[in-house]
C-alpha cells in the first residue's frame, strides 16, 4: 500500500476467492519454501470483493509497513492452491475472506508490498454470544472479527519467538501485555495506529477446506477500517504460510467516479490465462546483501525495469536509476497496495520534463494532489491532454512492457482534477521506484514464486 512510516521502529522499505471443490490447505509455522504445484491437487473458491475508497487526507499514508516475522514455515501436507476471486477496484483492491470457525467475513486490502496480515478485532462481544456467528460453512459478515466466536482462535504468548525484540527479519515492535500475551503497537507518521495481539487463526473456505491457523495481527485499534492481506516474499506473508506457489490478479479499468466499480479477478494457484503471459525475472537478495543495503526491501517483488517511454520518445533515463545501488536506493517493485507509481528523482524529473514539454501550459500551477502529485490538469481538458501526452510505457527485459494507453494516463482525483498518476518517491521519504495499481489496470499480474518471476498479460479485467 502507499507508504507509512513507523515512529516506533525502523521502517521496512516498501512496501481472492470463488467455487468449491475438495482439498484442504495444511501448513505450519516452520517453513518458508513455496509448494510446487505438482505435489497435490488444486482447488478453486469464490467470494465477492469490494472497493476501498481512500480519503484524500490519507493519500500519503496508505501503505502498511508492518514487518516480517522470524518463524520459518514447514508444511506437513501442503496443497497447491488454485483460487479465483473477483475484486472491485477503487484505490486499493479489497477482498472479503472467511476467517475463523465458524467463519466471519473480513475485508482485507490485497497488498503485495507488505508481509504481516492483520484483521480488525474487537473484544466487546461476550463469550457465547451469537452476534456475528455464522451457520456452518456460511461466513458471517462483520466489520470486525470477534475472537470469542471462533473455536480455532488462539493468541501468541510472550514466550513465542516472534515476540522477542530485534529478531533479524521482524522489526514490528512487540511487547508483553498485562496478560502475558504478545502485543504489537505500530504508530504511523500521520498519527494513525495499528495495535493488538499476534494470533493464530484459520481461513475457513468451506466445511472441508481451510488453512491451519496462520499467524496474523488481531488489531484492536487501527486508523483503517479494513485489514490487510500481506502477500510479499516474507515468511509470515499469506503465500508462504498457506503454501501458495502462485497468485495473480487483474485490476479492471477504473470507471468514472459516479459509475459502479467494475469487478476484476484474483487467483491463488494456476491461472488459466497464463499461456498468454510474458515473464520477467524477480531480483532476489540474500541476507548478507540486504543487511548492507539500508534502503532496500528484500521482501518486495523487485524487477529490473529498463526505461520509460512517453509517446514515441524513450526518455534519457539510465537503467541504473531503476536498479538498487550499493545502499539499496533505486529498487523497482510491483505493489498492488500503492495506487500511484513513484519514481526516484532521476527518473521522475525526466518524466515531468517531458510532460511539461508536451502540455506544460495547461498544467495547474502550484497544485499538488495529496502532497505528492504535481502534474495535474483541469478536468475539462483531460481527454485532449491525454492525447497530447500519448501512451506511457514501462520497459523491462526481453522486450516486455506495461503500456498505458493515452486515454488512461490521467487519474481523476479531487474535484474533477486529473493528474498523471506518477509522483516523486522522495516526497514520501523513500528511495525506491514503485509501480502502483493505477498502472496495472487491465493487466494480469502473476507472481510465480518457485520460478522467481512475474508474468504480465493484457486483459479486459472486468471480463476475466
Amino acid at each position: 500500500m502507499a507508504v507509512r512510516r513507523s515512529l516506533a521502529a525502523a521502517v521496512v522499505p516498501f512496501f481472492l476467492l470463488l467455487c468449491f471443490c475438495s482439498v484442504s490447505l495444511s501448513v505450519q509455522e516452520q517453513s518458508n519454501q513455496p509448494q510446487n504445484k505438482s505435489s497435490s491437487p488444486s482447488f478453486s473458491l469464490s467470494f465477492p470483493l469490494k472497493s476501498h475508497p481512500v480519503p484524500h487526507h490519507k493519500f500519503q499514508s496508505l501503505r502498511s509497513s508492518l514487518a516480517a516475522a522470524t518463524a520459518t514455515a514447514t508444511a506437513t501436507a501442503a496443497s497447491t492452491v488454485a483460487v479465483k476471486s473477483p475484486f472491485k477496484y477503487s484505490m486499493v483492491p479489497v477482498v472479503s475472506l472467511p476467517i475463523g470457525t465458524p467463519p466471519q467475513t473480513q475485508d482485507m486490502i490485497l497488498d503485495t508490498g507488505s508481509q504481516l496480515s492483520w484483521i480488525q478485532c474487537h473484544g466487546n462481544a461476550k463469550k457465547g454470544s451469537s452476534s456475528g456467528a455464522a451457520a456452518p460453512g456460511r461466513p458471517s459478515s462483520s466489520a470486525t472479527f470477534d475472537p470469542s466466536l471462533s473455536s480455532s482462535f488462539s493468541v501468541l504468548p510472550c514466550t513465542h519467538p516472534l515476540c522477542k525484540p530485534r529478531t533479524p527479519d521482524f522489526t514490528l515492535p512487540t511487547s508483553c501485555d498485562q496478560n502475558r500475551l504478545c502485543h504489537y503497537s505500530y504508530f504511523y507518521a500521520d498519527g494513525t495506529l495499528a495495535e493488538g495481539n499476534l494470533v493464530r487463526e484459520k481461513f475457513t473456505f468451506s466445511r472441508t477446506q481451510a488453512t491451519p491457523p496462520l499467524i496474523l495481527g488481531c488489531a484492536t485499534s487501527s486508523g483503517d477500517d479494513k485489514g490487510i492481506l500481506g502477500m510479499n516474499l516474507g515468511r509470515l506473508a499469506f503465500p508462504s504460510q498457506a503454501k501458495v506457489s502462485k497468485f495473480s490478479y487483474c485490476v479492471p479499468a477504473r470507471a468514472a467516479r459516479t459509475a459502479p466499480s467494475p469487478t476484476g479477478s484474483l487467483y491463488l494457484g494456476d491461472n488459466p490465462h497464463s499461456g498468454t503471459f510474458q515473464y520477467v525475472g524477480l531480483i532476489t537478495f540474500g541476507p548478507g546483501q540486504s543487511q548492507r543495503m539500508p534502503n532496500l526491501d528484500p521482501l518486495a517483488y523487485t524487477v529490473a525495469m529498463q526505461g520509460i517511454r512517453i509517446g514515441s520518445r524513450r526518455l534519457a533515463i539510465p537503467p541504473t536509476a531503476f536498479r538498487p545501488n550499493a545502499g539499496g536506493s533505486g529498487q523497482t517493485m510491483i505493489d498492488s497496495g500503492s495506487e500511484f507509481t513513484y519514481l526516484v528523482d532521476e527518473a521522475y524529473d525526466k518524466v515531468r520534463a517531458e510532460v511539461v514539454r508536451l502540455v506544460g501550459p495547461r498544467m495547474k500551477k502550484g497544485y499538488v494532489y495529496g502532497g505528492v502529485a504535481d502534474m495535474c490538469f483541469d478536468s475539462a481538458a483531460a481527454a485532449a491532454i491525454g492525447r497530447s501526452i500519448g501512451d506511457l510505457a514501462f520497459e523491462f527485459e526481453k522486450g516486455v512492457e506495461i503500456v498505458v494507453a493515452k486515454e488512461k494516463v490521467l487519474a481523476e482525483v479531487d474535484g474533477g482534477v486529473h493528474c498523471m498518476a506518477i509522483a516523486k518517491s522522495s516526497m514520501l521519504g523513500a528511495a525506491s521506484n514503485i509501480i502502483g495499481n493505477f498502472h496495472q489496470q487491465d493487466l494480469w499480474v502473476e507472481f510465480d514464486l518457485p520460478n522467481r518471476r512475474v508474468g504480465l498479460g493484457r486483459a479486459d479485467c472486468s471480463r476475466s
